[in-house]
């Protein structure tokens, strides 16, 4: 059993990860402590999970150094220069991604296409969030929107109720008009590809991963077990 640190464990999403851990036998991990930001822990880790704050992902990513663990940070909004740092890691296994869903990683994908084929189309961005969410437009719709070449200033957006999160482009030309969207159900929707990402991470050698490492490892495994039926 590969043993995790919970980082903001008392947030939304770090409730979900609690519970979905107690759900998911078959990643074989196990939670040796739940930690704040500006928390001290005893407990040793072979992963460290972060959705908190900048701050809090600034301490997890330390202590993971200090643990010589792997680190995983969802935390969005995350000051320019601990980017760069993160990405300049090779003492430890450390993934960042602003949305840990490989589902939304893919729904990326698909929008990166449909803006080739729709070429000459208006595009327009819009996603919808809940009203605890404090960055606005979210990580994600950014992420989408370098992924299409659309400009981050132009996303619109909405904080509504308790919204996990809905991401809509919208393709218009002279005589029709498409619409794609993702919407996620739940916050489990991430906290399980958190967990997956995760177990994977604690597997590999020292360095910088993201989503788009994980999605070639996914699709890698499905493709697999696809010519073992």
């Amino acid at each position: 059993m590969k043993k995790i640190i919970i980082n903001g464990a008392n947030g939304k999403m770090g409730q979900a990860l609690v519970r979905l851990v107690k759900d998911s036998p078959q990643l074989e991990l196990e939670i040796t402590a739940l930690r704040e930001a500006g928390q001290q822990v005893n407990a040793k880790a072979d992963i460290i999970i972060d959705f908190s704050t900048p701050q809090g992902a600034m301490e997890a990513f330390d202590l993971a150094k200090e643990m010589k663990a792997a680190c995983l940070i969802g935390t969005t909004n995350l000051p320019e220069r601990f980017l760069f740092q993160m990405q300049e890691e090779h003492k430890i296994p450390l993934f960042y991604s602003p949305n840990v869903s490989l589902s939304v990683y893919f729904f990326g994908q698909l929008l990166y296409k449909a803006v080739q084929m729709y070429a000459g189309y208006e595009t327009a961005l819009h996603e919808i969030h809940h009203v605890h969410k404090k960055d606005a437009p979210s990580g994600t719709a950014k992420r989408l929107a370098d992924l299409i070449g659309f400009a981050q200033e132009d996303i619109t957006y909405e904080r509504t109720g308790e919204a996990a999160g809905t991401h809509l482009l919208t393709l218009t030309g002279r005589y029709d008009k498409i619409t794609l969207c993702h919407e996620a159900l739940s916050r489990d929707l991430f906290a399980a590809s958190a967990l997956s990402v995760a177990a994977w991470l604690a597997t590999q050698p020292a360095g910088f991963y993201t989503m788009q490492d994980f999605a070639a490892y996914a699709l890698k495994s499905a493709k697999k077990k696809d010519n073992m039926l």
